[in-house]
Parts: C-alpha cells; structure tokens; sequence
C-alpha cells in the first residue's frame, strides 16, 4: 500500500473529510488530495513533503516514521540542512585601573567599627546571663502539681464499608498521553460540543446532567478519568472508538459501549 493510500484510509477510518482534515492541520485541500494521490509536487520540495506526512499521519492516528521512511526510500529524498549564521562574538576592552586608596581605606574603618560593636554587644549580653543565673539560684521553686490521670481509650469502633460516592453529573477528562489523538464530543442532547486534535500532554474535561458520547482517534495513546475514576486507555493503539457515559460507576458502561470503528475502504 502506498504512501498516499494509507493517509487515505486512515482519514476514513478517523471520520475526517479533507475539507475537515485541511481545517484542522491547515494544510491546503490541494496538498492533501495530492499527498494521498501520491504525488508531492504541491509540497514544495522533499522538506515540506516529509512535514506534511507527519502531519497528516499523527492527525489521522497513523505513526509518521514509517511512511517517512518509505518516501525517502521510493523518492530518494535527502534532508536539506538549515543554514546556520555565524557571527563574531564582540571583543572586549581591557582597561587597566589604578587602586583606589581611598575607598579602600574607607572598607578598613567600617570592618574596624563593626568588629568594635560585636565585642560590645557580646560583653553586655554575656553580663545579662550572669544576672539570670544568679536569679535563678536565688528564687525559690515550687514543685508543679501532679497531672491528672488520662481518661480511658474509648473502645474501638468497626470500621464502615462506604460505598464509592461519584458526581451527580457525568465528568469525563480525556488526556493525551502516548501521542497525539482526534477528539469529539456530543452532550446529551447529540449536539457536537467539541472536536479538535489533542496534542500529547494536552488534556480536555467535559461535563453534562445525563450523557456524554465521545469519538476517539488513535484511542490506545490517551488515558480517561470519568466521573472521579481512572479507567485507563480510551482503547488499543490506532484504533477508533466510540464511548456513551451517564452519572454512576463507569465501569460497566465503558465495558458495554467501548466499541472500535471497523476501517473503510
């Protein structure tokens, strides 16, 4: 399967138009018609074609090397290096300047006064604790009354199963953790709240009284919390799966709407 097909195919299978996709990558539609014809000229030149299936390949939930690889293997492309810019790190002047006497001395007379008023303070401090000590000595001491006895230990208590406590709405953050994934979302009235493409280490939460559904591309690199609760990966590695979450435990409902979107040739 060549380059441009799989872009295709992976297009289809994530429920992208090229008019959507091109909105979301802001690449050109003629670009991306081209690319998934196999044909590169509308690039630029071998730099932006290998740009562009990046792009393209992490939007639809595709691993970009691959595909990279095998153009620069059918094409023969060659990286372009950058041109770098050199430049002359300024010289500077080294002036000789003579002692100031002056200001030196000045340094010696303040060392000399503050040294004075350490000893100072430290002869006075040391006369007030020869005055307390011999206070001490003198005043007599009474003898502190006996604390009275600690009150019993109550006895123990059996510890209370409680029961998980989740939120009355229904609460789902979608994290990108593994890579980049297509994300949308509609309410509980099916209108579409939310599309756009989660970069990794982005994260989105959604909220809603009843229903929330959610569509997920390249599901296996994110990670979802719904209602208070870590469920783990949205699903496997590439694959297209949809999610309905209402209020309550999320565990059973994940297991009974987790459903991967079949590929569309």
């Amino acid at each position: 399967m060549s380059i441009g097909q799989s872009l295709a195919e992976a297009r289809v299978r994530a429920g992208l138009t090229v008019e959507r996709l091109s909105e979301v990558t802001r690449i050109r539609q003629v670009i991306i018609e081209g690319v998934e014809g196999d044909d590169f000229e509308p690039c630029g030149g071998d730099f932006y074609a290998r740009g562009h299936i990046r792009t393209l390949a992490r939007a639809t939930g595709l691993d970009p090397e691959p595909l990279v690889a095998e153009y620069d293997h059918t094409l023969g492309g060659t990286s372009t290096p950058r041109p770098t810019e050199i430049f002359d790190s300024p010289r500077k002047s080294i002036e000789y300047r003579r002692p100031n006497w002056t200001l030196a001395m000045g340094v010696a007379v303040v060392i000399v006064l503050i040294f004075a008023f350490v000893q100072l303070a430290g002869g006075r401090a040391d006369d007030d604790d020869d005055q307390k000590e011999t206070a001490s000595k003198i005043t007599p001491t009474t003898a502190a009354p006996a604390a009275p006895a600690p009150p019993p230990p109550p006895p123990p208590v059996a510890p209370v199963a409680k029961t998980p406590e989740f939120p009355a709405d229904v609460v789902v953050t979608i994290t990108a953790v593994d890579g980049r994934s297509w994300v949308r979302a509609f309410d509980s009235k099916n209108e579409q709240i939310f599309e756009t493409i989660l970069d990794k280490g982005e994260a989105k939460t959604f909220t809603d009284p009843e229903q929330l559904k959610l569509q997920i591309g390249n599901s296996g690199a994110t990670r979802l919390s719904v209602n208070g609760k870590d469920m783990g990966p949205a699903g496997e590695e590439g694959a297209v799966v949809k999610h309905t979450f209402v209020p309550g435990d999320p565990v059973p409902q994940m297991r009974a709407t987790a459903s991967a979107t079949p590929s569309t040739r």
